[in-house]
C-alpha cells in the first residue's frame, strides 16, 4: 500500500513536470513549430494522465475522452504544418533567372 502510494506521487510529479515544461515552451516559443510541438507534448501528457487514472481506478469510461484528445492533437498538428508550409512557399522569393523560367 505504501509503495503504491509512492508510485502514484512519483507518476503525478513526473506528469506535472512534463506539463509545466510544455507550458513554458508554449509561452516562450520562439517559433510556431516549437509551440506546436509543446502543445502536442501537453496533449500527450494529458492523455497519459487520463490513462493512468483509468488504470488506478479500474475503469474504461474515459476512453472516448482519450480518443478526442488524440484527434485534436493530430488535426491541430496537420493544420499548423499546412499553415507553415504555405507561409514558407509565399515568403520564399522565386528567382526566375536561376530556374530558366524567365525570358
Amino acid at each position: 500500500m505504501i509503495l503504491e502510494s509512492v508510485l502514484h506521487w512519483v507518476a503525478g510529479g513526473l506528469f506535472t513536470a512534463a506539463a509545466v515544461f510544455a507550458l513554458i515552451r508554449i509561452v516562450r516559443g520562439p517559433s510556431i513549430l516549437d509551440r506546436m510541438i509543446a502543445s502536442d507534448v501537453l496533449l500527450t501528457t494529458l492523455i497519459l494522465v487520463v490513462g493512468a487514472e483509468m488504470v488506478v481506478n479500474g475503469h474504461t469510461r474515459t476512453v472516448p475522452l482519450m480518443l478526442v484528445l488524440a484527434g485534436v492533437a493530430i488535426f491541430a498538428t496537420v493544420a499548423v504544418a499546412r499553415y507553415v508550409s504555405k507561409q514558407d512557399r509565399s515568403s520564399t522569393p522565386t528567382d526566375q533567372s536561376r530556374t530558366g523560367e524567365g525570358s
